[in-house]
């Protein structure tokens, strides 16, 4: 190969950089080469050359770190009721979620999450935004192009983080801090507000960790025409706190206890005539919508994890948990408690392994706000259905509260970054209409990558 000339950094150079590689004698790489170390300033004396930065590395000296993630899950959907006035309805969609955190000196991280979605409307008609309780986009409208909403936004300081404590304060539109199940918040929820978070390892065996958390749920702005009795200073927001005992007692038994409560302010600001609601359950006053009771729930949780030596066609410890939980809202007279009971066997995730889930649940119509709760836990509501008063809905396959029964899940790892997971509710109503029929399922078959 010959050697290429060395240049004077002048336009006389470049034309003869181009005359040289059409003729042959040097490639486009070794002229690009040339023309990045004629273009870059000499190092001072007594100082090594740096090594130029990729275009990818271009980021502020502010950044020290960008983590991206993600997932995508294809979904088959069927929902069923043992009423012949309701139709099977099977269904295929997709979520996408793509989100990146970017870390800061300071101890400070941003985050940003953008997540597919069906559009959500207000009773007007108006589009207020992606539905708030799942990232699922059904497979419709003569195959449309599909919405992606911002699913997350955030900033947190994390200004203690050593091995004994960690405390961070996070605001904007945040995964949901608290460790409880979809009976008290669904899994899909983003809530919008700010959250304080502590952790302390009291010693090798115990840690605590306590969460505070103040979410907006919606801003009334100037009053609603069609609730004459909102205020624009009535905004509804909830506020709450968790704590929780983190115990292992062994390399094999590991158990955690807890205690929660939340209050809703201004309940009377949430009317069905005011905000899209795609859950049902809780009770309503018939003319304006709102919610009839102040929602003041208690959480106790509870839950052991042993991890067995060995089991059949599991590589690995195996982890056998017992969990449950149990809430009550003082707020309400009567149907005001809810408890779960569950068992997991097996943890997926990694190539080959596999998990699987049962859990009963009993959730009673005001022991919480039903536009918080699950909407995957449903049942088949019927013309005349009191939960329904107040609500806008005739009758329908409703998720929320109101609901018992049964729900098992099965997943699988093919590979470390992809799971197939199978899953089934049976439930019926608590509150049902005279001689109605409300039992139904719910079932999903799901492939999920993750990035």
């Amino acid at each position: 190969m010959i050697a290429a000339p060395v240049f004077a950094a002048d336009l006389d150079g470049n034309a003869l950089l181009n005359l040289l590689v059409r003729k042959g004698i040097v490639t486009e790489g070794e002229a690009a080469r040339l023309r990045s170390e004629v273009s870059s300033p000499a190092p001072a004396a007594g100082r090594p050359a740096e090594t130029p930065k990729s275009k990818i590395s271009q980021l502020p000296d502010s950044v020290t770190a960008v983590k991206i993630s993600g997932d995508f899950r294809g979904r088959f959907e069927e929902n069923n009721a043992d009423e012949s006035s309701y139709s099977t309805r099977d269904r295929y969609r997709y979520r996408l979620r793509l989100g990146a955190t970017m870390s800061f000196v300071d101890n400070f991280d941003v985050g940003v999450r953008f997540a597919s979605g069906n559009p959500l409307f207000n009773p007007g008609g108006t589009l207020v935004g992606g539905a708030p309780i799942t990232a699922n986009q059904d497979f419709n409208s003569l195959e449309s192009r599909k919405f992606l909403w911002i699913d997350a936004a955030y900033a947190r300081w994390t200004p203690i983080k050593n091995e004994a404590s960690k405390v961070s304060a996070t605001f904007g539109k945040m995964d949901n801090p608290f460790a409880l199940s979809p009976m008290v918040w669904d899994a899909d929820i983003d809530p919008e507000g700010g959250a304080l978070q502590f952790d302390h390892k009291i010693n090798d065996q115990h840690a605590i960790r306590a969460t505070a958390a103040f979410f907006v749920l919606d801003e009334i702005n100037q009053g609603i025409g069609a609730v004459p009795s909102l205020r624009p200073t009535d905004d509804p927001y909830v506020y709450g706190g968790q704590v929780s005992l983190e115990s292992k007692w062994s390399p094999a038994l590991e158990t955690s206890v807890g205690v929660a409560g939340f209050d809703i302010i201004n309940k009377g600001s949430l009317s069905s005539k005011v905000q899209p609601y795609y859950n049902s359950g809780t009770s309503r006053d018939p003319v304006t919508g709102v919610l009839k009771y102040p929602m003041r729930p208690l959480i106790g949780t509870a839950s052991a994890t042993w991890k067995v030596p060995q089991f059949p066609l599991y590589a690995g410890s195996f982890p056998i948990k017992v969990s449950g939980e149990y809430m009550k809202n003082n707020g309400a007279r009567s149907e005001n408690r809810a408890y779960r009971v569950g068992v997991g066997l097996g943890k997926a995730g990694r190539q080959h392994a596999w998990e699987f889930n049962y859990r009963y649940q009993r959730l009673e119509a005001d022991a919480w706000f039903d536009a918080l709760v699950d909407d995957d836990n449903g049942a088949f509501y019927m013309t005349g259905n009191a939960q329904l008063i107040g609500t806008g809905k005739a009758n329908g396959w409703f998720g929320g509260t109101n609901v018992k029964g049964h729900w098992f899940q099965a997943t699988y790892s093919l590979t470390d970054y992809l799971n197939l997971t199978f899953t089934g509710y049976f439930n019926k109503l608590i509150l049902n209409a005279p001689a109605g029929k409300s039992d139904a399922g719910h079932f999903f078959a799901d492939l999920m990558w993750r990035f």
